[in-house]
């Protein structure tokens, strides 16, 4: 994996705050804290955008809708399209 650069202003206080904890997590800069800090919250992030949690009903609801629906229309055949040029998942 390549890496790239990230430069970045903060304030001298969370600086502080950040090795500080750093170090009392045993890591060997504050550039490990903050990458790990980084990609953990990334993912969760990512996570959370990615899925739809339905409950039961709301789950028999959207497959009654969905078995219900009509053959696309030619604008939603466009968006697929559009989005699968854009590479959009």
């Amino acid at each position: 994996m390549g890496t790239t650069r990230l430069d970045m202003r903060l304030d001298e206080k969370i600086k502080a705050k950040a090795e500080k904890a750093s170090v009392l997590l045993g890591m060997k800069s504050l550039t490990e804290y903050v990458v790990r800090l980084m990609d953990e919250d990334a993912t969760k992030v990512i996570r959370r955008h990615d899925k739809i949690t339905l409950d039961q009903d709301r789950f028999d609801y959207f497959m009654a809708a969905c078995e219900k629906a009509s053959e696309p229309n030619q604008a939603l055949k466009d968006a697929i399209a559009l989005t699968k040029k854009l590479g959009i998942k």
